[in-house]
């Protein structure tokens, strides 16, 4: 990924960041708004993703950019993006094909339920 994305200076001026200067990103299945995973964005990756509608990210383990499916197939095609009221929080509507989850599941909270619903 040898091109630079620049994130348009409006949108960088409203976004909280992280010490490490991340943006929590919640990607969510635009159609039935299933909650698919929680990631982080730099500026880059907020600008990439919204030029090219390709879900992009900030691996804190790896310390670069990665495009969610290039590698496993399972890409999301971004419908819309959202900043929340304040602003430390972006909120990725997608078009997931395939596993969501490094670990092959839908979503990366298909395993473990803390607490369900009243009978």
């Amino acid at each position: 990924m040898s091109e630079t994305w620049t994130l348009d200076p409006a949108v960088a001026a409203r976004l909280k960041r992280s010490p490490d200067g991340l943006v929590c990103a919640v990607a969510q299945q635009h159609d039935t708004r299933e909650v698919l995973m929680v990631a982080w964005m730099s500026d880059e990756a907020l600008a990439r993703t919204l030029a090219t509608r390709e879900g992009t990210y900030w691996s804190r383990s790896r310390g670069e950019l990665w495009i969610k499916g290039a590698t496993s197939g399972h890409v999301q095609k971004v419908v819309e993006v959202r900043l929340d009221c304040d602003g430390d929080t972006v909120l990725v509507l997608v078009d997931q094909s395939g596993a969501a989850c490094h670990t092959g599941d839908h979503t990366c909270f298909d395993a473990d339920q803390l607490l369900g619903p009243e009978a």
